[in-house]
Formats: structure tokens, C-alpha cells, sequence
């Protein structure tokens, strides 16, 4: 475990290396000892630490040993890892914090896309600097000051009061650039279009009544032999009929239930108010049961 060689590959600039080349590096110099350089790290933690598939890895590493960053010194084999040494041309030092700076300066120097960079044009500078919270502080301060000496206008932010109207914002009269007057074979009046109510839909819209909008068929003053609109259609007095006829029996069937309750409310009423009355109804029931049953021919007949 050589912690100064994964240290090295961790440092390593991104024209070099990229982020999966480094991460697989750094496993290989975390593996690899401090004297011989030497590495057995074996494809699954290198996997584990790039986090990409076995195909990607094998991949990263073979770009690795064509960078000159790693040498292969036996190949893996089934049951055996393959061994590499790190840096075999020579461990590059740590850089220290001016390096650095160095580095970081040149890159945000260096054009985002140099694809698309202007040889030769550098960028410019921004005219003023990004405000901060202390800019935002002193100008509220300034502000403050600047009402408590009652001049009452505030230098920064929205302004206040109605404008100047000494000096109009639109000149008076007509604006000479738009043509006067109605143009030629003008009627000279505005033009009216008809309403969308003059012709309605069949069936009417539900605020007909209310809109004072006739109803009916549109086409047709009186009913008409076979129209839908007249509602004297073969099909539509089918339907009508049919719906008639679901309503009545749903209407039966709620009466039902409705007399149902209302005996069955009447029933325990009774037996609330006069529950002698109901024991001895009781007691009248089980002596006509066993009558029946001791009668010839009932279930304790010796027939049977």
C-alpha cells in the first residue's frame, strides 16, 4: 500500500488524466508498493472504485498503459492478477500551492469551449464586479441617511411619486405617420358581423330559457315525420322509451325500500311500546311448532 503514489495520481492535472483514468489510477498506486512500484489490484476494486463496468475498466486501464502512466509486467490470467507498475518512467513530484495557482489561473484564463474560441481575441472583463452583501448594507445606510436629511427621494431602487407632467410623454394631436381618414370604397360605417346565436345547436345549451334563445329543432317550425331535432325519430322514441321505463323501475324499487323501512320502523316500535304483546305472539309460535310436530305425520310421528 503506497500512500505517496496515490497521493501523485490524485494531483495529476485534467489534460493528463481524466476522472475515471485518475480513480483507476489512484486504486493502482494504493495497491502497489512503496519500493518496487509494483501493484496487484485486481479488476473488481478497481471497478469498485471507478464505478463503471468490466468492459469500461479494461478499457481505462489499457488507455493507462498507452499514457505511459502504468506498465503491464504479467498479464492476468484466470485465478491470477495481472501486475502493473506505477509510474515507470519516473514518480512525478507533489505540486506545491503556487503550482497550484499556477495551474488554476491558466485554467480559468482558458477559453470553456476551445472549440469554439477566437484565436487571438481575449475575453474581457466585467465593467463592475458582482455585488455583494456589503455593497447592499452601505447602499440602505445611504438611503436611510439621505431621508433623515429630508430630501425625501431615495437614491437607489424604485422610483417614487408621480413623473414631471410639465412635459407630456406624447406629443398632442394625431401621429403623422398613419393614413387619415377612411380609405378608398370605405362604407364609411363599422362593420357588424352576425351573432353566434343566430343558428343553435340541437340539442339547445342548458341556459337557453335564460338567454331568451328559442328551442327546438332550428330546421323545422313544426315536427317534422322522422328528425332528431323534432324528437319524432324512430330511435329517439326508442330511447326516450327505454329511459322512461329504467326510471319507472328504479322508481318501483325505491318505493319498495321506502315501505320496507317504514315497516320494519313500525315493527320495532311495537316491540319497544308493548313487549308483552310480542312475548306472548312468541309463546303462541312455539306452542303451534310443537303442535305441528306432534301431530301424525309431523317430524316425531312414529311413522316417520
Amino acid at each position: 500500500m503506497s500512500i505517496h503514489l496515490m497521493l501523485v495520481a490524485a494531483y495529476l492535472p485534467a489534460d493528463v488524466v481524466t476522472q475515471s483514468q485518475k480513480l483507476a489510477l489512484m486504486k493502482i498506486g494504493d495497491s502497489a508498493d512503496d519500493e518496487t512500484r509494483l501493484s496487484k489490484p485486481g479488476m473488481k476494486r478497481v471497478r469498485a472504485w471507478v464505478g463503471v463496468g468490466e468492459k469500461r475498466c479494461t478499457t481505462i486501464v489499457t488507455e493507462l498503459v498507452a499514457k505511459g502512466l502504468i506498465e503491464r509486467v504479467e498479464v492476468g490470467m484466470l485465478g491470477r492478477r495481472a501486475v502493473y507498475k506505477v509510474f515507470p518512467l519516473g514518480v512525478p513530484a507533489i505540486p506545491s500551492n503556487d503550482d497550484l495557482d499556477t495551474r488554476f489561473q491558466a485554467a480559468d484564463a482558458a477559453p470553456k469551449n476551445p472549440r469554439l474560441a477566437r484565436p487571438g481575441v481575449a475575453r474581457a472583463a466585467p465593467s463592475k464586479p458582482a455585488m455583494t452583501h456589503e455593497d447592499i448594507d452601505a447602499r440602505a445606510d445611504l438611503d436611510a441617511m439621505s431621508l433623515a436629511a429630508g430630501e425625501g427621494v431615495k437614491q437607489s431602487g424604485f422610483p417614487r411619486g408621480n413623473p414631471d407632467q410639465t412635459q407630456p410623454r406624447v406629443p398632442p394631436g394625431e401621429p403623422q405617420g398613419l393614413p387619415q381618414g377612411n380609405p378608398k370604397r370605405s362604407p364609411g360605417g363599422t362593420p357588424s358581423f352576425p351573432s353566434s346565436t343566430a343558428l343553435l345547436p340541437s340539442p339547445p345549451t342548458p341556459a337557453a330559457d335564460a338567454a331568451g334563445e328559442p328551442r327546438g329543432c332550428p330546421k323545422h317550425a313544426t315536427p317534422a315525420a322522422s328528425c332528431r331535432g323534432c324528437k319524432t325519430n324512430p330511435r329517439a322514441e326508442r330511447a326516450a322509451r327505454d329511459r322512461e321505463r329504467a326510471e319507472a323501475e328504479r322508481q318501483s324499487q325505491r318505493d319498495f325500500m321506502e315501505n320496507w323501512h317504514a315497516d320494519l320502523a313500525e315493527a320495532r316500535q311495537v316491540a319497544h311500546d308493548r313487549p308483552q304483546d310480542v312475548e306472548a305472539a312468541r309463546r303462541l309460535a312455539r306452542q303451534a311448532a310443537w303442535a305441528a310436530r306432534e301431530a301424525p305425520g309431523g317430524a316425531r310421528s312414529p311413522e316417520k
